[in-house]
């Protein structure tokens, strides 16, 4: 059975009676140096954000708030994940066409990136995506 798509980072969670607290570290808690943070909110109904693969970067993402599905596609192997826990993040590696779908009402995504925004990186056909994984 091949390994999954689906790399999940459980991230330090501080639990007391005020609130819970978590944290990331670059280079520390994710297998990879971030220097780029951004986050997808006030999603419409039925939006499906990303719908891309990255030919270098990794990302790291995590439900803050609410839930939303992971689709994840190596080029052969396709999985669906749902995020939604503050605590858990999901490593999505390069050469990994994934897709955000099925957004709550009010659910935030939070996005840990490996380099700065590079248009060249991004693969965001799919049919492109098969031919640059040798599918």
């Amino acid at each position: 059975m091949a390994d999954s798509l689906a790399k999940f980072i459980q991230l330090p969670l501080f639990n007391e009676p005020r609130g819970n607290l978590s944290f990331i570290e670059s280079g520390r808690h994710v297998p990879f140096e971030f220097s780029r943070v951004y986050y997808i909110y006030d999603i419409p109904s039925g939006a499906v954000r990303a719908r891309h693969a990255h030919k270098e970067l990794h990302q790291l993402l995590i439900a803050v708030s609410g839930s939303f599905d992971v689709r994840l596609h190596d080029g052969v192997t396709e999985e669906f994940v749902t995020l939604n826990r503050p605590n858990i993040g999901l490593h999505v590696e390069p050469r990994i066409w994934h897709d955000l779908l099925n957004f709550s009402s009010g659910s935030v995504c939070l996005a840990l990136a490996s380099a700065p925004y590079e248009e060249s990186d991004y693969i965001r056909h799919f049919d492109q995506f098969l031919d640059y994984v040798g599918t």
